[in-house]
């Protein structure tokens, strides 16, 4: 474990994907586990705030930064802890970085998170935002969830159904109660693909829905179309400067999207519940807000409409200020309200 890091590492753009972020009280780093929940049970005992980050791939901090105690997470581990003739269950250590984990399970010919390649951060931040994309969600493959419980001050081992697992969600945003330490994935022993769900990724495979590929192919493939949109991490390339996307694909009741417009204009999906989900980056281009709109040294990435870019010396605020006025925009012109994806830390929009 280590503390007390150099006066550039307390700010906490130094561990934002977005490279935005003041300076924080105290940043302690932590490569064990038991180190990880020693540094959450004595600072729940002292009652000092306390902000937990791993990859710092979804959130967005305040250009105050943050007056507690930083805890990064940096516990590594994937270990095979159950297996049948048909599937495996794969423990991953909460620091463990998202994509080393997939690749490690395509390359052993694991199937069930091949869709998810790319995606920036660790696997402890999965379950907290019930990590999605191209057809696949953690929650797909999710068995348990290893935590530490705050409040009972206890090791829990929780059920998909105690995640509470929803759209982008799960009992892990937005509260400060439990530190992930590890995720349990059952995985399929197999080279093919999950089905695939995912329309883009089925015309760009040659596939139809329902489909298998091999995994590599899958990976390859959703690496190719990630990287397209700028959401594979490129230090360089200032358009990954970002959370990935920035608003969630909002939720209308099928009774408002009749309001909004005829279907056969608008690209939509059906949800739950008789609901339908509509592509935030399509109303944000239809309200007016083009690839690279730009605000003060931040702006729409010009490779994806929900990214929001640091294009470099940019702050939190002006990257909110962006964001209420494309936020702002839609409401006007569509009556539909964005809702950021991110977690906000001492900064709202």
């Amino acid at each position: 474990m280590t503390d007390t890091p150099s006066a550039p590492e307390r700010f906490l753009a130094s561990y934002t994907t977005l490279r935005l972020g003041g300076p924080a009280g105290t940043v302690t780093t932590a490569v064990h586990t038991d180190e990880a929940v020693e540094t959450v049970r004595a600072a729940t005992a002292a009652g000092r705030p306390l902000l937990i980050l791993a990859g710092g791939s979804n959130v967005v901090v305040g250009d105050e930064g943050f007056a507690g105690e930083v805890l990064v997470l940096r516990n590594r581990g994937i270990e095979t802890v159950g297996e049948d003739q048909d599937s495996l269950l794969v423990r991953v250590a909460a620091g463990e970085p998202w994509d080393d984990f997939v690749a490690t399970a395509v390359h052993n010919g694991w199937s069930g998170v091949e869709c998810l390649s790319g995606i920036p951060g660790a696997a402890g931040s999965t379950p907290i935002q019930n990590v999605g994309a191209y057809g696949q969600e953690v929650a797909h493959t999710i068995e348990a969830v290893h935590a530490y419980d705050r409040l009972a001050a206890q090791m829990l081992v929780m059920t998909p159904e105690q995640c509470g697992f929803g759209y982008r969600s799960s009992v892990f945003k937005h509260n400060d109660r439990y530190l992930v330490t590890a995720v349990d994935f059952r995985l399929a022993r197999s080279g093919d693909s999950a089905p695939i769900r995912y329309a883009e990724l089925a015309r760009t495979l040659g596939a139809e829905a329902g489909d298998r590929v091999p995994v590599t192919q899958a990976r390859d493939t959703v690496l190719k179309l990630r990287a397209g949109k700028g959401m594979v991490l490129d230090p360089e390339d200032r358009d990954t400067w970002s959370v990935g996307s920035f608003f969630t694909n909002p939720v209308v009741p099928a009774s408002v999207f009749a309001t909004l417009v005829s279907s056969g204009e608008m690209p939509h999906w059906p949800g739950a519940d008789g609901t339908v989900k509509i592509p935030a980056a399509w109303l944000i281009e239809h309200a007016g807000f083009p690839k690279g709109f730009a605000g003060d040294r931040v702006a729409i990435s010009g490779k994806h409409t929900l990214a929001l870019t640091n294009r470099g010396g940019g702050t939190t605020t002006a990257l909110l200020d962006l964001a209420r006025v494309i936020r702002d925009g839609v409401r006007a012109r569509f009556g539909v309200e964005l809702h950021p994806e991110p977690v906000l830390i001492n900064c709202t929009l």
